[in-house]
């Protein structure tokens, strides 16, 4: 098998339309012009409801010699189609970027050269600003600022997705085993030397983006359990604070029936008493919630996705082995 300098990774989910076009850019503005470097693309079809499929089968057969499909059975999210990617590109250091066009693939050369001649690991791409509805800016920024916050000191404030990993960095996620992993953390986390490559996301010319504000909040939510014991002590604090001030209160009121015969009447002290703890005990207990489902979903060691077909002008082998390194996955 012919050695594979870089390998790009592109998830699909309901991209009809822009496929093709992020696909030609690429091969126009990195392949056409580093012809000293052999390319592959990996495209991943995360359960697509439309004929994204089709139109990735068309492209491979315009470029069958860079271009190999992956199938998966059902849409697992983003971030485990790009796993499925990782485990099965051949090159030296792996790229992936979304497929709806917004990322300009020039920057892929970029990238290249921080990883080739200045001996970065990782190369990151992050968001200065995007061409996008107020609303999702808003949220972005909101999300990141709050991770860097909690979590990552240098997450950048516009966040990432176009990344770079070298040989070793990649090694790390193959084997990485975390159930609802967050991405941009498994990258910082590991420490490796990283270049930051600003640039300005572009706006979406075709489609409508499926990262809604529900997957988002999911997203944080992963992002912060995963890599930080914050909302725990937080709560404990809270406790710890109720407790004294609920002895307090109590202190008031016995002291209060002692000297004037208990001047406080009525039920609504009581009530606001039983909201406000009960409150903070429902909150409590979803936090602790959450921690015990993510144990339990690290622990069952399902897949993290499973491979439908593998489409490449060189079999990587029968139809039961792919799935089986899948299901391991």
């Amino acid at each position: 098998m012919p050695i594979v300098d870089y390998s790009i990774v592109m998830p699909v989910y309901f991209n009809e339309g822009t496929i093709k076009d992020s696909v030609i850019r690429i091969k126009r503005e990195v392949i056409d012009t580093t012809p000293e470097l052999k390319p592959e693309i990996l495209l991943v079809d995360d359960g697509s409801g439309d004929d994204s499929l089709q139109e990735m089968l068309g492209i491979q057969g315009e470029f069958p010699q860079i271009v190999k499909i992956i199938k998966l059975t059902r849409n697992f999210g983003q971030l485990n189609a790009i796993l499925a990617g990782f485990h099965h590109a051949s090159g030296n250091c792996v790229i992936t970027l979304s497929a709806d066009g917004q990322d300009p693939p020039a920057l892929i050369k970029t990238m290249l050269f921080a990883h080739l001649h200045e001996g970065y690991e990782i190369a990151v791409c992050n968001r200065t600003g995007r061409d996008e509805s107020r609303a999702r800016v808003v949220t972005s920024r909101f999300f990141y600022n709050l991770m860097k916050r909690l979590s990552f000191q240098n997450m950048p404030k516009g966040g990432f997705d176009f990344v770079l990993l070298g040989p070793r960095a990649l090694d790390v996620l193959r084997g990485s085993k975390e159930a609802n992993a967050f991405f941009q953390g498994q990258i910082l986390w590991m420490g490796f030397r990283t270049k930051f490559i600003p640039y300005h996301r572009l706006r979406r010319e075709k489609g409508v983006s499926r990262w809604t504000f529900g997957k988002k909040l999911t997203y944080l939510i992963d992002g912060v359990i995963s890599y930080s014991f914050l909302p725990l002590r937080l709560f404990s604090a809270i406790g710890i604070v109720t407790a004294i001030l609920g002895i307090l209160y109590a202190v008031i009121i016995l002291f209060a029936t002692l000297i004037f015969g208990n001047p406080v009447k009525g039920w609504a002290p009581v009530m606001i008493v039983i909201l406000i703890l009960g409150g903070l005990q429902m909150l409590m207990l979803g936090t602790i919630g959450e921690y015990l489902w993510r144990t339990l979903d690290q622990v069952r060691e399902r897949p993290r996705y499973i491979i439908e077909a593998v489409f490449d002008k060189e079999p990587l082998g029968n139809d039961s082995s792919l799935q089986e390194k899948g299901l391991r996955s």
